[in-house]
């Protein structure tokens, strides 16, 4: 029996872990569980789940959880979520938390020496030199990506050996607002951005989705998990969402990992790697039902996310970080009302001029880079307000 600590289970991530594990007929124990302030939720996942430890990211939910659960034995915040990786009873992290809140918890169950099962795509972007180097101090900890993307590209690369491999293929849905150019954007509301076409996803990552930022973090985020150079990563559209990556090898074979649109395989496969096991849970492809698979270029012109990716990341250092904090804050603003769309990219571009680079050579810079890039975007775009 795999142990598990899963940190974000009241999000889409944890709640897909959670039913893949009721469905696993008794392979997994949750050890612990995290929400951030949805505490109505994750006093149900306690019940069910029972898990010896738990933590919420507010003191309303602590003060909550602490009257519902007195035997259990409870944490708060970001600290909490490192300590739930510093517990020594488990084998697998889930890090299901978006934003950069999950680095420090990833650190710490990789100085643990545990298996990160890696939802929280913002620790390799921000800090993923930084991760690698502890990846080499403490070699029994692992990192298993549960992106789709990079599961699939995880999954595609066991076809051949690293030095066979040719370049990478992300594959994108492009977002809630495809085909879309400019004009069409000027004016667009936080619902329409909330509609996307085929997956079911949080609010940050879906409008990450629809400015094609989540593809640039992607980008990143493959160069440090995968050791490729950028000019060996290609991003392609792929609406249907049914190729959720692919590499090319030397010899100009092509490996793709499909699936159906969710979650749960990505996460399933981190939990069970390197054995593949059947869940109910899990939804299967069925080929006759599918029409066609189409591929497009992406509109660089209009959606700024994957070539704003690819200067940050070429750039290296400290400017990935800023890349990902000044869109999370301009995100952020755009679900508050306060900026349009297409301003995301503006505030992206301007934090990256602004900022002097620096190496990123241990946690403190990291923070404190993080922090500081956060605070100049809200103090210079949070004073107005917009109908949207």
């Amino acid at each position: 029996m795999k142990k598990i600590v899963i940190l974000g289970s009241t999000g889409s991530i944890g709640v897909n872990a959670l039913e893949v594990i009721r469905s696993s007929e008794n392979y997994f124990q949750v050890v612990a569980l995290s929400g951030n302030n949805n505490y109505e939720l994750l006093i149900e996942q306690i019940i069910e789940f029972n898990p010896k430890y738990i933590s919420i990211g507010t003191k309303e939910g602590y003060e909550i959880l602490e009257k519902k659960f007195p035997e259990k034995k409870k944490f708060l915040g970001e600290e909490g979520l490192k300590a739930l990786a510093e517990l020594e009873e488990y084998d697998i992290l889930l890090t299901g938390i978006s934003g950069a809140v999950g680095i420090e918890a990833t650190i710490a169950g990789i100085k643990n020496s545990k298996r990160i099962a890696l939802a929280n795509k913002e620790t390799m972007v921000v800090a993923g030199e930084y991760i690698n180097g502890l990846l080499k101090e403490y070699p029994k900890a692992e990192i298993i990506p549960v992106d789709s993307e990079h599961s699939a590209i995880f999954q595609a690369l066991q076809g051949g050996k690293r030095s066979e491999l040719k370049k990478i293929i992300i594959t994108a849905s492009g977002g809630t607002f495809r085909g879309k150019k400019k004009q069409d954007l000027e004016n667009v509301t936080v619902k329409e951005a909330l509609k996307h076409p085929n997956w079911s996803m949080g609010k940050k990552i879906t409008i990450d989705s629809s400015t094609l930022v989540n593809k640039g973090l992607e980008i990143i985020e493959a160069h440090y998990l995968f050791n490729v150079s950028y000019e060996d990563i290609e991003v392609i559209i792929h609406p249907e969402s049914i190729i959720h990556s692919m590499v090319e090898f030397c010899d100009s074979s092509v490996i793709a990992q499909l699936g159906v649109p969710e979650m749960k395989l990505p996460i399933y496969y981190s939990f069970t790697y390197p054995e593949r096991k059947f869940n109910s849970s899990l939804k299967f492809l069925d080929f006759k039902k599918l029409n066609k698979l189409t591929f497009e270029q992406p509109d660089n012109e209009t959606f700024l996310g994957i070539e704003l990716a690819y200067k940050a990341g070429k750039m290296g250092g400290s400017m990935p970080c800023v890349f990902n904090a000044s869109n999370e804050i301009a995100v952020e603003l755009f679900l508050e009302g306060k900026i349009k769309f297409l301003e995301i990219y503006e505030i992206i571009k301007e934090a990256m001029k602004e900022h002097k680079l620096v190496k990123f050579d241990c946690i403190e810079v990291i923070k404190k880079t993080d922090k500081e890039v956060r605070e100049w975007v809200y103090n210079n775009y949070s004073k107005k307000k917009i109908n949207n």
